[in-house]
């Protein structure tokens, strides 16, 4: 049986109906790729803070958490500044890796108006014990695990941490993100 036009002289006959070792590759080739792109567009929509309802923000003004240090927080206490809320755990090693950074940035802008609120998704105890050897310049309160809840009213639907969310002086969001903070996302969001 002589090559197929398709087969490059010499290669082993293809019996008829029978895709060749180079075929095969490139279907198996296109077909990851096509898994791999619709994974990556699952992840973004999964990983993308979704619309909120402003519904949803009638009573976040109201809320109060504990501080690590056993007073209280009120958001109404920062209501009419721009804040950007940080929803973090001590357990989580991309929100332990932008803690000095939130720090630096909220000593650089508090000055503007622009305030930080750390709230960890986590108990008092390891919460302490980390601001204890990694202490930063803004406030933190301590919302456990009711935080994701929180977080999800703010867009969060996959309950992903971190979690971040920049408020206009207004009360309006202006930005948000879940994943760790960088600081070319600060810089922008402070222009």
């Amino acid at each position: 049986m002589s090559p197929t036009p398709t087969q490059p002289p010499g290669a082993a006959p293809v019996a008829p109906g029978q895709a060749s070792g180079h075929s095969r590759r490139w279907v198996m080739g296109a077909v990851g790729v096509l898994a791999a792109a619709a994974g990556a567009g699952v992840a973004l929509k999964r990983f993308s803070p979704s619309a909120v309802d402003t519904a949803n923000l009638a009573g976040f003004w109201d809320r109060s958490f504990p501080t690590p240090d056993g007073g209280t927080l009120a958001l109404s206490s920062l209501r009419g500044q721009r804040l950007l809320l940080n929803f973090w755990a001590t357990w989580c090693p991309p929100c332990v890796e932008e803690m000095p950074l939130l720090s630096a940035f909220y000593t650089q802008t508090k000055a503007n108006g622009l305030h930080v609120l750390g709230l960890a998704v986590d108990k008092p105890a390891p919460v302490n014990q980390f601001l204890a050897r990694t202490p930063v310049s803004f406030p933190v309160a301590l919302a456990g695990m009711e935080g994701v809840d929180f977080s999800r009213t703010l867009g969060n639907e996959a309950g992903a941490l971190p979690f971040s969310v920049l408020f206009g002086a207004d009360g309006s969001i202006k930005q948000r993100k879940i994943g760790q903070l960088h600081a070319a996302d600060l810089a922008a969001w402070n222009a």
